[in-house]
């Protein structure tokens, strides 16, 4: 698999390391989260090189390497040490469930990183329908690790995670009626700004509202736009005062309009847009894969 057609660049040259993770093991509402990391990249080629919010064009810059794809719990350890990153490295991981992030994040964080958590649902409970590692249980378990959430666009709950919010120190929730109203909008996007340190991005495409997104796992009405998307890609890429560890895109379904595949992928690229242009690639020598192969 290649992003936007272009040559994979050798994992220890690479500037992006995308990760394809088609696992699916506890899904409790639509199947086919498994397809979406071939089915986004397939969809990149339709995606144009140039960035016309930053006003660049990234390939020309900056090189990607596509990870062979993995599928099961016991290949991410492996599959991890074999990408070989580092701090000058951006990492994003294709889902698949959400029940991916706590694996991905206890082989490649330290304690106390700030997970920026959007999602539909919670996703705290100790377990659902007999199993700890749900696909509704990752937040627990990334509380569990030792991180700290800042979710946004929650907007199914159940009564327990509802209560352990209120209660727990290490949890900022940014509900997706409370984000309507402009004052709410724009404490959390100065909570993005605020941040220091480790920071990591779980993006559940089901936190977009069903009108960008159709096809997800476990849809919900309302949720959050394009536009909140790009809000908060500019307040955390703005940042000067943390350190992006990795992205990981879940929950997604690849369908026949290619809607929401699009949006992904489309979302794909803002982000790593965003990612290089705060790393100052567009400063650099052009000698990315866009210069080496002939389009129109």
């Amino acid at each position: 698999m290649e992003y936007q057609e272009l040559p994979n660049a050798k994992i220890e040259d690479a500037d992006i390391v995308i990760l394809p993770f088609a696992y699916e093991d506890t899904v409790s509402s639509r199947g086919g989260t498994k397809d979406a990391p071939r089915g986004i990249l397939e969809i990149t080629e339709q995606i144009e090189y140039y960035e016309e919010d930053l006003e660049w064009s990234p390939m020309k810059y900056m090189s990607v390497c596509v990870a062979p794809q993995i599928s099961k719990y016991k290949e991410v350890e492996s599959a991890i040490a074999a990408l070989k990153l580092t701090p000058n490295k951006l990492f994003i991981t294709l889902g698949g469930e959400h029940s991916i992030t706590p694996m991905l994040t206890k082989q490649m964080l330290s304690p106390n990183t700030t997970i920026v958590f959007l999602d539909a649902h919670a996703d705290l409970r100790t377990s659902y329908l007999g199993n700890k590692y749900s696909h509704a249980t990752p937040a627990h378990h990334l509380l569990a690790q030792g991180h700290n959430l800042v979710m946004a666009g929650i907007r199914s709950i159940y009564e327990s995670e509802a209560k352990r919010i209120k209660k727990d120190k290490n949890i900022i929730c940014f509900t997706d009626r409370a984000l309507q109203k402009k004052e709410v909008r724009e404490e959390f996007l100065q909570t993005l700004r605020d941040l220091e340190g480790d920071v990591y991005l779980s993006i559940d495409m089901d936190g977009f509202d069903p009108a960008y997104v159709p096809s997800v796992g476990t849809p919900q009405p309302g949720g959050l736009s394009w536009y909140d998307a790009m809000d908060i890609l500019q307040a955390l890429f703005c940042n000067k005062k943390i350190v992006m560890k990795g992205v990981d895109m879940v929950e997604l379904i690849p369908e026949s309009s290619e809607v929401s595949q699009t949006f992904a992928a489309k979302l794909l690229q803002k982000i790593i847009s965003h990612w290089g242009k705060s790393k100052g690639f567009d400063k650099c020598e052009m000698n990315g894969p866009q210069t080496k192969v002939k389009y129109d």
